[in-house]
């Protein structure tokens, strides 16, 4: 499928996340316990599998993901992680944690910027970096996201909504290159 039809199957199970915890008044107990999940999932590719895979029964997943991580997470997350399995849509649970997180950003007015380094970046450099992405975006609150990408050579890009701003060497080499090949 693609990333587009993803989304929009994905979106209307992040947005009733989003209102369940508006309600309940948890919208960072969920986002914890989502940002939990998220990672259970990054370093248990085999957990990962097992809940997507259509042919093992409901009842199994259900089972198996209330062992792992019944204590550690709310009950209702986990509820929600159960209509999911229920639905057949546990597949989604990326998609779906990755669009609650922007539904949430999106109603704290929070701007959301992706850095990629060659090097992790200090705090303080992080800090100055959030407070310049205040400036040119007029936002309140930045959450600042550091990847590291070696084959950047130096320099770095910043990803801020639809915007990129690209000063990686790599960049420019590709830049020369295009140039050289077009005239």
């Amino acid at each position: 499928m693609s990333q587009n039809v993803l989304y929009k199957i994905a979106n209307p199970y992040a947005e009733a996340l989003l209102e369940l915890s508006q309600l309940n008044n948890v919208i960072q107990q969920t986002s914890q316990d989502l940002s939990f999940i998220s990672q259970m999932m990054i370093d248990s590719p085999e957990l990962k599998s097992f809940l997507s895979n259509p042919l093992i029964a409901v009842h199994l997943k259900k089972n198996v993901l209330n062992q792992v991580v019944s204590s550690q997470i709310s009950d209702y997350v986990l509820k929600f992680l159960f209509v999911l399995i229920d639905r057949r849509r546990i597949f989604l649970l990326d998609v779906v944690i990755e669009k609650y997180f922007n539904l949430v950003y999106e109603a704290e007015a929070t701007v959301v910027a992706e850095i990629s380094t060659v090097t992790n970046l200090t705090e303080l450099q992080q800090n100055n970096l959030i407070e310049k992405i205040k400036i040119m975006t007029n936002g309140t609150q930045v959450k600042l996201i550091a990847n590291i990408d070696a084959s950047l050579i130096g320099g770095f890009i910043l990803k801020i909504g639809s915007k990129v701003i690209d000063v990686s060497l790599r960049g420019k080499l590709q830049q020369i290159a295009f140039y050289l090949e077009t005239n």
